[in-house]
């Protein structure tokens, strides 16, 4: 299976078994500690992927945040894809996604008592996020997309595959999708199958599970997306999902890796939808809001909806050339990852358990 998205291209493989001898040696430089990785005397969770984009990441380290922000203060390190500044920045509540990039804008909006930084030596993030001030230093750090960040050694790796696209199933790039060889998921502790359906049939899990080839120390779980009320971008209203059903079109824009799933779960409520995608992370400048403005006016009525990410809808709140009718009826649809066969009290467990077991009062690195 390679996906429904990206399918590989054979004639590409010969390039992916150079790139794969790269990466296979620049691992072994870490083996044999020629690379040097840095451990740090707090509990750091690493979330990441062994491909490119659209795993659902952002989703499954908001679940950390909520999971571990009762109890403890939580830090979220990105490296921050996209921004435009450089070095360590920490976030503040006026801080612009052109800073720190999308997804952490994201989550610090959503989180507001969360420290959250962007560095891309994550060594050096932890070190600032440890000296900060004691009402702002994290008990915990999540490494966000830092799988293949080597130079740190987190307590806990939780990686991340697509149900619609197994990383045994993919190749290396860029005929797949791959960041590094399947191998590669020997690091993690914990294997999330993501963007499941709800309805998988017991031999479902057995086959997938078999598939990834698992460790006898590594745990699986199974996670599916929910979708929850729309919330406007422009604006502090929110409309309960159930309004896309009364919408008479809906115009989905994305700018995400896999904008085939969303499409999909609205088209299960409401067939009316037109597709308007741009890349992952995609920036949008005049022309594009002209067109999509363009475009929705076409579609507009007193019943017609603009459905964007979470993710997209942090950079159009920037927007300088929306028109009106689109910023009046432009809603973000938030997604929370559900643990499925009732597994979540297992992997919370897990997580609290390694998160206490693991305070400390300083966090100096040690080689």
């Amino acid at each position: 299976m390679a996906g429904r998205n990206n399918p590989i291209s054979n004639w590409l493989l010969p390039l992916s078994i150079l790139y794969g001898w790269g990466i296979k040696f620049r691992n072994h430089l870490f083996k044999k500690q020629v690379l040097r990785t840095h451990t740090f005397n707090l509990p750091v969770i690493c979330v990441g992927n062994l491909t490119v984009g659209g795993t659902g990441k952002t989703p499954h380290t908001e679940y950390l945040i909520r999971l571990l922000q009762k109890d403890f203060h939580v830090g979220v390190l990105s490296r921050g894809y996209k921004r435009k500044s450089k070095g360590f920045v920490l976030a503040k509540q006026n801080t612009d996604f052109t800073e720190i990039g999308d997804e952490p804008y994201q989550m610090k909006q959503k989180f507001k008592n969360v420290t959250l930084a962007v560095c891309k030596k994550r060594e050096e993030g932890i070190l600032q996020m440890r000296s900060l001030k004691k009402e702002r230093r994290p008990d915990v750090i999540i490494l966000d997309d830092a799988y293949q960040y080597r130079y740190v050694q987190a307590g806990i790796n939780i990686l991340l595959t697509d149900s619609n696209r197994l990383i045994c199933d993919d190749k290396l790039l860029p005929a797949g999708r791959l960041r590094e060889p399947f191998e590669g998921r020997a690091r993690a502790n914990i294997i999330i199958v993501t963007k499941c359906q709800t309805k998988m049939k017991p031999i479902d899990y057995s086959l997938i599970t078999k598939k990834l080839q698992l460790f006898p120390f590594q745990q699986i779980f199974f996670t599916t997306q929910e979708y929850l009320n729309l919330t406007k971008v422009f604006g502090h209203n929110s409309l309960p999902k159930e309004n896309l059903k009364k919408a008479s079109k809906i115009l989905l824009l994305t700018g995400i890796a896999t904008p085939l799933i969303m499409q999909q779960a609205i088209m299960s409520i409401n067939p009316n939808v037109t597709l308007l995608s741009f890349g992952d992370h995609h920036n949008f400048s005049q022309a594009d809001e002209e067109h999509i403005n363009e475009l929705y006016d076409k579609l507009h009525d007193d019943k017609s909806l603009i459905v964007t990410s979470e993710k997209d809808a942090a950079r159009l709140r920037f927007s300088k050339h929306l028109g009106k009718n689109v910023k009046n009826d432009l809603y973000a649809l938030p997604i929370e990852i559900k643990f499925l066969r009732n597994e979540s009290e297992k992997f919370n467990h897990i997580i609290t358990d390694y998160v206490r077991k693991n305070q400390t009062n300083n966090g100096v690195a040690s080689n």
